[in-house]
């Protein structure tokens, strides 16, 4: 069983940056299949970024370029800095854990492949 805690959630303008944090307790991290992913109210929820045990990375071409994941197996626990924030950025933003059985082709972003998932931080940016 793993338990996830996001942070590091806020209001923020246009342009601004944020860093979430998400803090795993049961399990080692460096296993996993981990990723950020978020829902805007009336929106289905999307994949944002991923990172695998490998430490392959995926990202919604609507972040890439602006958005970082990393992680921290030391400190079990999973960042998402978000730089030149928008406002269509604003969601509740949700760490995911899944177990990585994915072949090296696969996508990372599929929200089936994640077992465990945190209660989110709600992150607003504004124009």
């Amino acid at each position: 069983q793993v338990r996830l805690v996001e942070s590091g959630g806020g209001s923020v303008q246009a342009g601004g940056s944020l860093r979430l944090s998400c803090v795993a307790s049961g399990q080692g991290l460096s296993s996993f299949l981990m990723g950020w992913f978020r829902q805007a109210p009336g929106k289905e929820r999307e994949g944002v970024a991923a990172l695998d045990s490998d430490s392959v990375v995926d990202y919604a071409p609507s972040v890439k370029g602006r958005f970082t994941i990393s992680r921290d197996n030391a400190k079990n626990t999973l960042y998402l800095q978000m730089d030149s924030l928008r406002p269509e950025d604003t969601a509740k933003y949700y760490c995911a854990a899944g177990y990585d059985n994915l072949g090296p082709s696969d996508p990372l972003l599929r929200e089936y492949e994640y077992n465990y998932w945190g209660q989110g931080t709600q992150v607003t940016v504004s124009s």
